[in-house]
Order: C-alpha cells, then structure tokens, then sequence
C-alpha cells in the first residue's frame, strides 16, 4: 500500500515547503483540486521541481476535455491525473487513451458515484478507482469496511485507493486490506510537525 499525502488550500511556496518536510516519506505527492484551480497546472512547477523523484498527482477532475486536460498534466511531468467517475464514458476513455500514450496512471474519483455508475465503468483494468468521502461530508467512519464491501461489490476492479479523513490509527488495518493507495492529507499536513507525523504514518504501514 503506498502512502499518499495531499497538498491543499495553500500557496505554491507553502506547498514546496511541506514536501520538503515530508522528504521523501510519501510515495505520492498530491497537488490538490484547490491548487490546481487557484494556481494552475502551469504554475505548479516549483512543486515537481521539490518532489524530486517522488511520484506527482495533479488532482484535476476531469470533467470533459480529456485529452486536452490529460496530455497537458503529463505534458508538464505529472505521474497521476485524475477524472471523475461520473464523466461520460467517452471522457473516461480518452483519458485512458492519453494516460496510455504517456506510460502514466489514471486514478477514477468515484464521488458520489453510486454502485450502478461504478458497475458500468469498471472496465479500465490500469486505472485505480479511489473510494472518495468529501471534505463537505466529514471523514470516512470505517474506511476497512468501505473497502471490504466495495472488493466484495466489483471484485473485477484490481486497483484500489481511499482518501476521506483517514487517520493514522486506522492504517495498519487498512494496510491488510491489499488495496494500492491510502490518501491523507490534514492529518499529515496540519501537523505540529510534518516530519514527525509522516514518518509516524508510515511506521504505521508497515
């Protein structure tokens, strides 16, 4: 399971110094919607440029325009883009497409997405469809059980991620639950002390 931070509701400048802090205790960097929209994705380089080589997602959510949004982010270096689940499923293949053409990876947010529209684009084997409690709606009460149920519901998706308040204590169980990305942001970022909390995260995995 690979630990993923999210970046959000901060400058560029605050941003590259909480990567700095994480120093390489992430495996993935994520540049959150918030940063994306008051920043731009072209603004973003002082970020890619911190991260160094750690892995980078731009978390865009694609709405239409997919190759347009796609072939831009990875353009530019980033690792990981995201589209939402509930874009059509012309969207959805052109991002596969670009993703594809890159060597990249396509994370699917599947907010508020219900099990019907989860069904019928379950099909992209590469992507990594990511469980989504938003920030509006509080945390994830029990993220295994979400996971469970949702590996029990469509056992032909392979690549799993979960991202809604997750906690530090709650990563051990989910680290058992074989699922391929773990999402925090707050509790990392907010931190006292990044560092410390980040690494207290990832002893947490282990």
């Amino acid at each position: 399971m690979k630990l993923q931070v999210a970046i959000d509701r901060v400058p560029v400048e605050q941003a590259v110094r909480i990567i700095q802090a994480i120093d390489g205790q992430a495996d993935i960097i994520e540049i959150g919607t918030s940063l994306t929209k008051e920043f731009g994705l072209r603004a973003l380089r002082p970020v890619l440029e911190a991260a160094g080589n750690t892995s980078v997602l731009a978390d865009i959510k694609t709405c239409d325009e997919g190759a347009y949004e796609f072939d831009l982010g990875f353009g530019l270096g980033f690792d990981y883009l995201t589209v939402m689940g509930s874009a059509s499923i012309g969207t959805l293949e052109t991002c596969a497409k670009s993703t594809e053409t890159h060597g990249r990876v396509m994370m699917i947010d599947l907010l508020e997405c219900d099990e019907q529209r989860i069904e019928r684009i379950s099909g992209f084997q590469n992507a990594i469809y990511c469980l989504h409690t938003s920030v509006d709606s509080g945390a994830t009460a029990d993220p295994v059980a979400q996971v469970r149920a949702f590996k029990a519901r469509f056992p032909q998706i392979r690549h799993i991620a979960i991202a809604g308040g997750i906690k530090q204590h709650q990563l051990a169980a989910l680290a058992q639950e074989n699922i391929d990305i773990v999402i925090m942001g707050s509790a990392i970022t907010k931190a006292d002390d990044i560092t410390a909390a980040c690494q207290a995260c990832r002893k947490e995995m282990q």
